[in-house]
């Protein structure tokens, strides 16, 4: 029995772990580790107010996609995420952002509402729950769907802060169309599908649900696509019974929303974006809208037909016995004329359809392209006109430089004249300095020559008598050794002979 118990905590555990949505700080940049998730990793601008707060959606140890979520209105603003592969949605149970409501609650992730009340403080004070929902007419419509991924993940989804109110009708309808939508009309048309963004948003009313949350006054859906030939695709969906999702260019969408609202960076590359793809896919939204509006006319001829029924069972039996032979054969009559009005109808809106998308799409084209040709004649006299002011105002410029040119000039031409006077005058200056000078330095030269005689005269005598001297000297020397060597030799002999 211990273990029993313990089995439902542990699986618990283990969900918690697995399923996250960490609140960005305010010190962050965008959505941090969930920046992937947009465009040129660039959150929408415009639509941030100082009462929303940013919710990184986390699965697994993995971030799935960003929730922009509204503590006021108690809905999400927008979801942002990328394509992912789609499988079949299965219910989960719906958790909350224990954050959102404690800011100083250490349970940093995403939890069941259940086991939030005795461990959140204010809980529902800033996020809705599901006890806001009960006893209404409205459900808990996702932003994005479960059913856009696959088994792994779909938990992440179904959190409160990617729910808004809506109608059963609505919310089917709504899920019909962005599960069309993303299968026929926008994956297909963009690459590897891994470079498709979407944000899914809402826009709240002056309406709540038991005054706490706000209900949408519409839905939208934006699309861009990255890859090589992208594009950008906008939608409204209202809350208005009846209405059909509306495609349109995410700048006419963006007007729709607060003033200076931009979702994409650079408008999702506007200037490189494939009309032939946009072509195809509004083909294919014109089919999910013809699908759309067949099950809104299926739906209302069963309503038709329910309400009929009732008063049938309201009248008396001998009336209902007369009428129902009445009924059987205006039916048997009436419904191949029926099939083939509303073939008709069906034909006639077709042609209607196709005959005004073909104007549009003319008229679209015409005024590109006198948009184009207005602007490029005008981009061309701009740039005619300011080329020839360039060069007007060049003019006296290049003449104040040719001018100083000529004086540059002229000023080197009066220097080398005035250097080969002065060369020219100075060859008879020079030769009358050097005759003027001649007696004077001949003069100065007579002493020095004398003296260079002197001293040249008694430098012969000293030699002279040096040579005299010398070989007198070098005489008796030789002399003197003759006599030394010879005088021994004398007195020996004389010695002997005694």
């Amino acid at each position: 029995m211990r273990h029993a118990s313990l089995l439902p905590l542990c699986s618990l555990f283990v969900f918690c772990r697995l399923v996250g949505g960490r609140i960005v700080g305010e010190d962050e940049a965008g959505f941090a580790e969930c920046n992937k998730f947009f465009y040129e990793e660039t959150p929408p601008e415009g639509l941030a107010e100082p009462f929303h707060v940013k919710i990184c959606q986390q699965y697994n140890g993995k971030e799935r996609f960003a929730t922009l979520y509204s503590i006021q209105d108690k809905i999400p603003v927008y979801s942002a995420f990328r394509y992912a592969i789609s499988g079949e949605s299965r219910e989960q149970g719906w958790m909350i952002e224990p954050q959102i409501d404690d800011p100083n609650s250490n349970l940093a992730e995403m939890m069941n509402e259940e086991d939030a009340v005795t461990s959140v403080n204010n809980l529902g004070s800033k996020q809705a729950l599901s006890t806001d929902y009960l006893d209404s007419d409205y459900q808990k419509g996702q932003l994005y769907l479960s059913s856009l991924n696959s088994d792994d993940f779909q938990v992440a989804t179904y959190t409160l802060t990617n729910a808004a109110p809506m109608t059963q009708s609505f919310m089917e309808r709504w899920y019909m169309n962005v599960n069309s939508l993303m299968d026929l009309a926008l994956t297909p048309y963009c690459g590897n599908r891994d470079d498709l963004y979407v944000i899914t948003g809402a826009v709240p009313s002056d309406h709540r649900v038991k005054d706490k949350v706000s209900i949408p006054d519409f839905l939208w859906l934006a699309a861009c696509c990255a890859g090589p030939g992208g594009w950008a695709m906008g939608f409204i969906k209202h809350m208005r019974d009846g209405d059909i999702i509306e495609d349109m260019m995410v700048q006419d969408l963006e007007k729709s929303l607060p003033p200076k609202t931009q979702l994409f960076q650079d408008n999702c590359g506007e200037a490189d974006q494939d009309t032939e793809k946009m072509k195809k896919i509004l083909e294919m939204v014109n089919h999910v809208q013809d699908e759309e509006r067949m099950l809104q006319a299926k739906s209302s001829s069963e309503q038709l037909s329910g309400t009929r029924n009732k008063r049938s069972a309201q009248l008396l039996p001998d009336e209902t016995t007369e009428g129902s032979l009445l009924r059987t054969i205006g039916s048997i009559v009436a419904t191949p004329f029926v099939k083939l009005f509303q073939l008709i109808y069906y034909l006639m809106v077709g042609i209607l359809k196709n005959v005004l998308y073909c104007i549009w799409y003319a008229t679209r084209e015409f005024i590109g392209l006198l948009e184009n040709g207005v602007h490029r004649m005008c981009s061309a006299t701009v740039s005619y006109f300011m080329t020839i002011g360039e060069e007007l105002v060049s003019i006296p410029w290049k003449v104040i430089k040719v001018i100083v040119k000529i004086i540059r000039a002229l000023l080197r031409i009066l220097c080398c004249l005035l250097k080969t006077i002065c060369r020219i005058l100075s060859i008879p200056i020079r030769v009358l300095v050097d005759i003027v000078s001649f007696p004077m330095y001949t003069v100065c030269a007579i002493p020095t020559v004398l003296k260079d005689i002197a001293v040249g005269l008694g430098g012969t005598f000293c030699l002279a008598l040096d040579t005299t001297f010398g070989t007198i000297g070098s005489l008796f020397h030789v002399v003197f050794s003759i006599c030394k060597r010879i005088g021994p030799k004398i007195s020996y002999d004389n010695s002997g002979e005694l």
